[in-house]
């Protein structure tokens, strides 16, 4: 096994925008989960109107990218607000069953011929990103070392990228730390007692929703900034992948959607690299579609596990979650 190639291909992933998009949908899930008490389940719809919102609006309107940007994540609070009016309201698990059924309502939208001039259907939207990369400042040519050597245009996507990373985790951080987010984790506790201190307990859910909806589709946004938009993408695996972030890194932090987006993708890599290679070499007894099988299997385990001995994720506190007192 050629072990440098694969720590090689491991590094890469910590400046991967994927990396980066599932760190932006994780924290605006915290928001959502972490703070506000939402179980939101259908984070890759989300994700998907900020990604179909960004291109059509550059291939279709011929807008600059950053304005594309700004109509993706529009779409994505309008959305919030039509599955918050009907649902906020109500008591359990209905957001989560409205969210996932929305979500999935979304992708076959966005799948379906019927709009195939605008969405691409099947096939998906490429070619949009002529407006981005004009914007790019940085010399043509090939910058880094080692396994984070990139040309101009996929740095200016991490810069970007990161850019919109850290204004996004500094303006939750200061959000969740002033009294609105203090109401919203007293919403998350006990909404009956927030609601006798005479707070509009509905208000700050729908805000809850529509801040964190527009996070997670600016992780979509950071998603399509490389590559093409593709309905295969946003299933609902996307969103238990996000959740898995979330919930490894800890839910109730600013800092653990981060951190945990990170080492989540960081094994990810790691194990689709390194099984195909011990397959390959015959250490292990499977083929190389098994090994990526396998994979999925170690890293639910690890999940299961991570819920059962330590629920509040890495740097979370216990005391934190209601669901684990």
């Amino acid at each position: 096994m050629d072990w440098l190639q694969i720590l090689s291909n491991t590094g890469a992933a910590i400046l991967a925008p994927t990396t980066i998009a599932y760190a932006l949908a994780a924290l605006g899930l915290a928001v959502h989960f972490g703070f506000a008490g939402l179980l939101n389940m259908g984070v890759a719809g989300f994700m998907a109107l900020g990604a179909y919102g960004y291109a059509i609006s550059i291939l279709t309107f011929g807008l600059p990218w950053w304005a594309g940007a700004l109509i993706g994540l529009g779409a994505a609070a309008i959305f919030a607000l039509i599955l918050g009016i009907p649902t906020l309201r109500l008591r359990g698990d209905y957001l989560a069953i409205v969210t996932i059924a929305a979500a999935e309502v979304l992708r076959l939208l966005f799948l379906t011929t019927t709009f195939d001039e605008v969405t691409g259907s099947a096939d998906g939207l490429s070619g949009y990103h002529g407006s981005f990369r004009e914007s790019n400042p940085i010399p043509d040519g090939t910058y880094g070392f080692g396994p984070w050597t990139y040309n101009e245009n996929d740095w200016w996507v991490r810069i970007i990228g990161l850019i919109t990373l850290a204004v996004a985790t500094f303006f939750v951080w200061r959000i969740i730390h002033s009294p609105w987010g203090r109401v919203l984790k007293g919403i998350r506790e006990d909404e009956d007692a927030v609601r006798a201190l005479g707070k509009n307990v509905f208000s700050y859910k729908m805000q809850a929703l529509v801040l964190g909806g527009v996070l997670i589709a600016a992780g979509g946004v950071v998603y399509a900034l490389p590559s093409a938009v593709n309905p295969g993408i946003y299933v609902t695996s996307l969103t238990f992948f996000v959740w898995t972030g979330l919930l490894l890194g800890g839910a109730a932090t600013v800092f653990g959607p981060l951190l945990g987006s990170l080492l989540y993708w960081i094994v990810f890599t790691f194990l689709g690299n390194v099984l195909p290679a011990l397959a390959q070499s015959g250490i292990l007894p499977i083929t190389g579609i098994q090994a990526g099988t396998l994979r999925y299997i170690l890293i639910g385990v690890a999940l299961m596990l991570l819920v059962i001995f330590r629920p509040q994720g890495i740097l979370g506190n216990k005391k934190e979650l209601t669901f684990v007192k």
